[in-house]
């Protein structure tokens, strides 16, 4: 299936998407957060020259909340048929940045958690019990 809209406006519309204080991923997680009185975080602290979305500074947890598209998530995470090639290539180079930011912060000692858009979007049970084995 073709793209409806034309290049020129695709482009602009991707490049509004923010990729800080999105409300499908960190700000949902944010009331996840508040919600279930989960304490102690902050958001995007900068730690060994890296800005993960969420941090907890005294267990040494990193958090990043990953969009299904923009991180290539193995089931929602769909390539546009317009423009294939620049959208593989893309999400490959997000994929290759998650793994090196990854390394760097276990090798500082850090604890790296990901948690992807669908899983806020469904049973919040998932996330917590993800964040409580590593957090708390």
């Amino acid at each position: 299936m073709t793209d409806r809209i034309s290049k020129d406006q695709r482009s602009r519309n991707m490049s509004a998407v923010r990729s800080r204080g999105n409300a499908s991923t960190e700000l949902a997680l944010v009331k996840i957060f508040r919600k279930e009185k989960i304490n102690g975080w902050n958001r995007h602290k900068k730690i060994v020259g890296i800005r993960p979305d969420f941090v907890f500074l005294k267990p040494r947890v990193a958090v990043f909340v990953h969009g299904c598209f923009w991180h290539g998530c193995r089931w929602h995470g769909e390539i546009p048929v317009s423009n294939r090639k620049f959208w593989q290539k893309k999400i490959d180079a997000n994929k290759i940045r998650d793994l090196a930011v990854r390394k760097k912060l276990k090798g500082a000692g850090w604890k790296v958690l990901y948690l992807w858009e669908h899983e806020i979007k469904g049973d919040c049970g998932v996330i917590l019990d993800k964040i409580q084995r590593v957090v708390i």
